[in-house]
């Protein structure tokens, strides 16, 4: 007996001491920073992590800052019904805050949010899209000069979105058979399109400028890309090879926020906006044209 409990004492104080001893498990992330995980690991964009983590704090927010576990469909519905009434919000607007909301309880908090009942819909109207003449899309493209110009022709000649004629890599135009291919394109798909002839002899002078703004950065012991994906990973010196260069890079370079390298982007979207916007007024063009408008112009 008297053995039984000085082994049962001795088990205890061992335990008690374990516990002291055990390193403390690191604190849970929190619920913002877990969704950005989740949308990273399942290869979202970066505008769609932004948006998704910005209706997901507005969620909280509209219910004085409660927890989404604390909260199910009967505080989903007020909320989305809010954008529509209070803010007047479009149709895919709200469509996206609901898609943010129930990422944020099936990917993150594991919760599954059954119908949603007595939501406002906001309306969708039924809009005719903005389509330019071929005169008129001649007279915005004589307005702008530069590497502004070159991708406005691709916009029309290609029928390129603006994002995928700003990720655009040297890698993905294919000279010798007049061809672009578009990687990871709308619904993360590839496609090919024509490479216009109009363009040719200009695009190729624009990356002979390009490619030696590349050599000088890797003299400076730069010229690294952001590579899709696991690329990096795999093939660790692919950033700085000039077939994963951007057609269209950027004048500056930025820090990457996780490795802390010095890297340069592509050309902000912004400034082939702006450049298109002030083409059109310039051209006297009294129609609402912007990048997307080129798609939809007469050939």
């Amino acid at each position: 007996m008297e053995s039984a409990k000085i082994y049962t004492l001795n088990r205890k104080r061992f335990e008690v001491n374990a516990t002291l001893n055990a390193a403390p498990s690191p604190p849970k992330p929190k619920l913002l920073d877990q969704v950005r995980q989740a949308t990273r690991a399942r290869h979202y964009s970066v505008k769609t992590e932004e948006a998704y983590g910005g209706w997901i704090k507005r969620f909280i927010f509209f219910h004085n800052k409660r927890h989404p576990l604390e909260m199910a469909e009967l505080e989903i519905g007020p909320f989305l019904s809010s954008l529509a009434t209070d803010r007047h919000a479009s149709a895919s607007t709200q469509n996206q805050a609901f898609n943010a909301i129930l990422f944020l309880y099936d990917q993150v908090l594991g919760k599954k949010i059954s119908l949603v009942d007595g939501v406002v819909r906001a309306k969708r109207p039924r809009r005719l899209p903005v389509v330019l003449t071929k005169d008129e899309v001649k007279q915005v493209v004589n307005h702008m000069t530069g590497v502004t110009q070159l991708m406005a022709i691709l916009l029309y000649g290609a029928g390129l979105r603006l994002m995928e004629c700003c990720r655009l890599r040297v890698k993905n135009i294919d000279f010798s058979r007049n061809e672009i291919v578009i990687r990871a394109g709308k619904g993360d798909k590839d496609r090919r399109t024509m490479l216009p002839t109009a363009i040719k002899e200009s695009l190729l002078k624009h990356l002979a400028t390009s490619h030696r703004q590349h050599q000088e950065d890797l003299n400076k012991g730069l010229g690294r890309v952001a590579l899709p994906n696991a690329l990096e990973r795999k093939y660790p010196n692919a950033g700085r090879e000039w077939a994963w260069q951007w057609v269209f890079p950027a004048s500056q370079h930025y820090t990457d926020r996780i490795t802390g390298e010095r890297r340069r982007h592509h050309l902000h979207e912004s400034v082939l906006q702006r450049a298109v916007r002030d083409a059109v007024v310039k051209a006297g063009i009294s129609k609402p044209a912007s990048c997307h408008t080129f798609r939809n112009a007469s050939t």
